[in-house]
């Protein structure tokens, strides 16, 4: 066999296995051919392969690799079980940045999956290898890098930790002052999987001058960068008043707001996102993001937007409303009653209406001028009926009649309760009741009305047990007319008339 010929049959073997990998990595692509691959025995054909002395077979094949556990969770784990993973991990410090661009999309495929699919990446040094990659000079290997480090970070506070002890925070930190944008967004996120397990975590992020650095980003030209930013301020500001009083300290108020008017609705919901984490906290923190307009401009995005991207906003609104007197009333001068109303009609989903209810409770459960905005608004009845609506969650149902008794106790404005003698059970018809015979009393105005519209009529059709609370409030509310008039809407009343019809004997 002649030299030559010797040398056409490597070259004719080298093109063999470099189609083989191409064909695979492209075959891999479709997630209809996964099954047919998994069959066909595919992973103990390429683990050899990422061994080639030829590098763009290594790395191709790696790139294969990544695509079939990218699509099915059961070729990541026997991507596990097949022990590649200690092999990749080794050879991202020695390769060529196409394979560690490779390595890292395996890694990452790997861990996204579940935390024990994680944790196989941070058993065999995957975690410092990609720390490592973070280091390059190359921005497409730190991209995928922070990628699969973002991937396992998200699963848990232990995962999390493990990519912080491994140094990357200061390493991700720096990314974001990269000029290539898919790095920063990448940066971002991962930053924001790490700091939304615990508030150790979240200091830890914010120890190395993240908060600075993120709010320098927040009116990016770039979309995807500014959802990416506003995530990551929120899963900092959720976790304590602390860490949320260092993101305003950052001045991004009101300037975030601005993002309210963006095309992109999920920039729009990551802004209310991180308003509602903030308000949370304190009054002081609320008042803050009260004074810089906040209100209006939620409840302004409330009557833009539909469904789940409502949420954040809707809660924004309760939490204000929950702190005090003055900042519940904040929300109803900005009209947010009103919208809170068309919310709950619009809505399909009980969460979303369950978030709506609780909202309005925290609105009109301070004092009977709160309670008033709320009635006004026709807010009761709507809300009992979602109570005895059997259709309704128990969530729903539960934070229904948590409102309605809230709101009830402060509600002095007769009008909007009445109509709720005719339509509660007794365990909310109680408060109603119980209302009536404490206003009653004082307003000979309401008394004549109570007695025109039927409302005293309806109060003696309750059926009360004898020494009830109930009973006690009927009694009282009695006591507040002539005993002739209460006697006349009495049930039977007519009756036993009509029977001293029958024996009455004129003169």
């Amino acid at each position: 066999m002649s030299q030559r010929h010797v040398v056409q049959v490597f070259e004719q073997y080298q093109k063999a296995r470099m189609q083989f990998v191409q064909t695979v990595a492209d075959l891999a692509n479709r997630p209809q051919n996964i099954e047919l691959l998994q069959n066909a025995g595919v992973l103990s054909l390429l683990r050899p392969l990422m061994l080639d002395v030829v590098p763009s077979i290594q790395h191709t094949a790696a790139l294969a690799l990544g695509r079939l556990a990218d699509n099915s969770e059961d070729l990541a784990e026997a991507v596990v079980k097949e022990d590649i993973l200690p092999q990749l991990a080794h050879s991202l410090a020695s390769q060529n940045r196409f394979y560690k661009k490779a390595a890292a999309f395996v890694l990452r495929a790997v861990a996204k999956h579940s935390p024990e699919l994680s944790q196989a990446v941070v058993a065999c040094r995957g975690v410092d290898a990609l720390v490592l990659c973070l280091e390059e000079f190359d921005p497409g290997v730190k991209e995928a890098a922070a990628w699969a480090l973002g991937n396992i970070a998200r699963h848990n506070a232990a995962l999390s930790q493990s990519v912080v002890d491994a140094g990357a925070v200061p390493l991700l930190v720096l990314s974001l002052l990269e000029p290539e944008m898919a790095l920063k967004r990448i940066a971002a996120s991962t930053l924001s999987d790490i700091s939304k397990h615990t508030p150790e975590l979240a200091q830890t992020v914010v120890d190395t001058g993240a908060i600075a650095h993120l709010a320098q980003m927040i009116l990016s030209p770039d979309t995807k960068l500014k959802r990416q930013v506003f995530a990551a301020l929120t899963q900092i500001s959720k976790h304590s008043v602390s860490l949320a009083e260092m993101v305003i300290e950052a001045e991004i108020f009101p300037a975030a707001m601005s993002c309210l008017r963006d095309p992109d609705e999920y920039v729009k919901k990551n802004v209310v996102t991180l308003m509602r984490e903030v308000v949370k906290h304190t009054p002081e923190l609320a008042q803050v993001i009260v004074n810089c307009g906040g209100l209006e401009a939620v409840i302004d995005y409330l009557g833009n937007c539909h469904g789940n991207v409502r949420l954040p906003g809707i809660m924004m609104l309760g939490y204000v409303a929950a702190h005090s007197e003055s900042l519940a009333m904040a929300v109803i001068v900005s009209k947010g009653v009103p919208q809170l109303a068309l919310c709950l009609s619009e809505e399909s989903e009980d969460h979303i209406k369950a978030a709506t209810v609780w909202s309005v409770g925290q609105i009109g459960h301070h004092t009977p001028e709160h309670a008033k905005a709320v009635a006004t608004a026709n807010l009761l009845p709507k809300i009992l009926e979602l109570y005895m609506n059997a259709r309704s969650s128990e969530d729903l149902q539960t934070k229904s009649k948590k409102a309605l008794k809230s709101v009830l106790q402060k509600c002095t404005y007769l009008p909007s309760l009445e109509p709720l003698l005719y339509e509660a059970p007794s365990n909310i018809l109680k408060h109603v009741v119980c209302q009536f015979s404490k206003v009653l009393p004082h307003d000979s105005k309401a008394r004549r009305l109570f007695v025109t519209s039927g409302g005293l009529k309806k109060v003696q059709e309750i059926e009360a047990e004898p020494g009830s609370p109930l009973q006690e409030y009927i009694n009282a509310i009695n006591g507040c007319f002539p005993e002739e008039i209460v006697r006349y809407y009495s049930p039977g009343y007519s009756e036993a008339l009509l029977e001293r019809l029958d024996d009455y004997q004129p003169a």
